[in-house]
């Protein structure tokens, strides 16, 4: 028979109390930014912070993940060492980490998960990683069911896939866009974000064919709809990306995909199981529509389609789509055709006459008729999208959820009194209450069951209260009470024991990665990883970008043709209506854009 697979939903936090609240609302794990050196240089948490953050996850058996994910210097890799055994004695159950320095240095023996920055988009690549010491691998977001399928084929090591939020353009961990025009690396957790600027794209006569337009920016991805296709790949881990979003979004997208992952645990039980405890009770309906969004997206998870994956006209947040405009009275007060149910300060938006992003605010709604807190130019027709809904955002900012493990709880006697069981299925505890033993002439069951059943604050909840004595006692509700809070207590502390963290698992041997030259690609930083890379057969590796540019280098290699957006792939023959060579023009910076057809990607260059 097939083994149950842990099926995990991966939540961000930009601190601890966005984690917690990712717990809350059905997280079976979290990931969060290290002191230092994480790939969003801005989303750092103290170690106390995120001791305080594993405390409160290990009481639902959810993880806690620290991102360590960028490459490091020579320099910092003392600091990088101090801080994970830190993490470590802080109970975090695993890093994700980029630089290969890591496999080779002492640390404790925590698990290692490999970064979506290690470029994870093959089977000899994914198995290396796993060969190497990796006990979870996160894969590059462009990876096709069937690629997926190939990895999950190659090998036994978890897999971990984005499912939601914001994309890179470029291959993750290959991207050196901003280092080169900027000097904020990627790599180091300071990305520009290039790629969400406006372009001019020129062809090879000179001619401007799109003006101002975000032709590297993409829409957002939403998976939500192929989490059972994904599972039947070989996915366990779905993680949504956000470790800069507000709690908000973490709140909603978390309630979201934990409903929608619970749909396919029900009714595949015998195949999957959820990877931590406990059951949210969330107090709104959760709508990934009304968090922010640039649109959504499969991107490649059916290979390349029609649908466009950009969202050339802005970087913002579009939201919900809500109707169109019927006739407009002024330019502060238009009438609307749509079922949406809209509020007093909601914010909406629309494109212009020249494809210009505009947003406003309701002052007051009047059935279909808005009335604006600012005046703007209208055009009957135009599409309107709700960017803010004010009553769901409000609502957002109150308690949502509550998450409750199911305990089973007996009252029985023995010798020198009686005795409190708990059970949640895994754990069991007694606790022994010493007492005498005075009968009651009047029925006690109802009463015991419904004080044992207060558990309050807890993290608990009574789904079952068994009063097993031979006869009725009498036991004060008072001392009951007391008996009921001890018993509780020892059962949550017979849990924290029984937790078990993940470790770090054994590298098998030296395997071969590469038997010639890597370059700039592989992010040495440091020569520790440089040894790495030496020790598994690799002959010559030279230094990271950061420390040492190459003129000629790719700045981006991306599976997103801007050839293909435009319909002017160079194998059709439409191709040719698109004279190369072609450039990007932002600024005073050009970029040159080269096509990789025989593997159908686009490389970006200095132009």
């Amino acid at each position: 028979m097939k083994q149950r697979r842990a099926i995990e939903l991966l939540a961000p936090a930009k601190n601890v109390d966005t984690g917690i609240e990712a717990i809350l609302h059905g997280a079976d794990a979290v990931y969060i930014g290290a002191p230092r050196y994480g790939a969003r240089a801005a989303a750092g948490c103290t170690v106390a912070d995120i001791e305080r953050l594993c405390r409160f996850a290990h009481t639902y058996n959810a993880r806690v993940y620290v991102a360590l994910n960028t490459i490091l210097y020579k320099e910092e890799l003392q600091d990088a060492q101090r801080i994970i055994y830190d993490l470590y004695h802080a109970g975090v159950d695993a890093l994700i980490v980029q630089d290969m320095a890591l496999l080779d240095m002492e640390l404790p023996p925590i698990a290692l998960h490999a970064s979506t920055q290690c470029d994870n988009r093959t089977p000899e690549k994914v198995k290396f990683l796993s060969d190497a010491g990796f006990s979870q691998v996160v894969l590059a977001r462009e990876l096709s069911l069937q690629q997926i399928r190939n990895i999950s084929a190659a090998t036994d090591v978890p897999l971990e896939v984005f499912v939601h939020g914001a994309l890179c353009v470029s291959y993750s961990g290959q991207c050196y866009m901003s280092a080169a025009l900027t000097g904020r690396s990627a790599n180091r957790g300071e990305c520009a974000q290039c790629c969400r600027l406006p372009y001019t794209l020129i062809d090879g006569n000179g001619r401007k064919v799109v003006i101002d337009k975000h032709l590297l920016s993409l829409k957002d991805l939403n998976q939500s709809n192929r989490l059972e296709e994904l599972l039947d790949a070989g996915a366990s881990s779905f993680k949504i990306e956000g470790r800069l979003k507000d709690v908000a979004y973490v709140k909603n997208i978390t309630a979201y995909y934990r409903r929608e992952i619970d749909k396919i645990l029900e009714r595949r039980s015998d195949e999957f199981y959820r990877a931590s405890d406990g059951i949210s009770t969330i107090s709104f309906t959760p709508n990934p529509h009304k968090s922010f969004n640039r649109g959504f997206t499969h991107y490649f998870l059916d290979g390349r389609g029609k649908d466009p994956i950009i969202q050339p006209d802005t970087p913002k947040s579009i939201g919900e789509p809500i109707g169109t405009i019927r006739r407009v009275i002024d330019n502060r007060t238009i009438v609307v055709k749509s079922d949406a149910h809209l509020h007093n300060g909601d914010g909406l938006c629309y494109f212009d006459n020249q494809g210009t992003f505009q947003g406003f605010r309701l002052n007051r709604v009047e059935g279909n008729t808005l009335h604006l807190a600012s005046a703007q130019k209208f055009t009957v027709g135009a599409k309107l999208y709700r960017n803010s809904d004010h009553d769901f955002d409000t609502a957002l900012q109150r308690p949502t959820a509550q998450r409750h493990i199911e305990v089973s709880i007996t009252l029985a006697e023995q010798p020198s009194g009686f005795a409190i069981t708990i059970t949640d299925g895994k754990t069991t505890t007694t606790h022994r209450c010493d007492a005498d033993k005075t009968p009651s002439r009047t029925p006690q069951a109802a009463r015991q069951q419904q004080e044992l059943a207060k558990l309050g604050n807890t993290p608990y909840r009574a789904t079952k209260v068994e009063i097993a004595l031979t006869q009725d006692y009498f036991i004060p509700p008072s001392q009951l009470s007391t008996w009921r809070r001890e018993a509780i207590e020892w059962f949550h502390r017979a849990r924290s024991i029984a937790y078990r963290p993940d470790r770090r698992k054994a590298a098998q041997g030296n395997t071969p990665w590469h038997t010639g030259t890597v370059d700039y690609h592989a992010n040495i930083a440091n020569p520790v990883a440089h040894d790495f890379y030496r020790r598994h057969s690799v002959a010559t590796a030279t230094p990271a970008f950061e420390l040492s540019p190459v003129a000629d280098a790719e700045l981006m290699r991306t599976r997103h043709c801007i050839r293909h957006h435009l319909g002017a792939c160079l194998r059709t023959p439409q191709g040719k209506n698109l004279v190369a060579p072609l450039t990007l023009q932002q600024g005073n910076v050009t970029l040159a854009l080269h096509f990789d057809c025989a593997r159908c990607e686009m490389v970006i260059k200095k132009g």
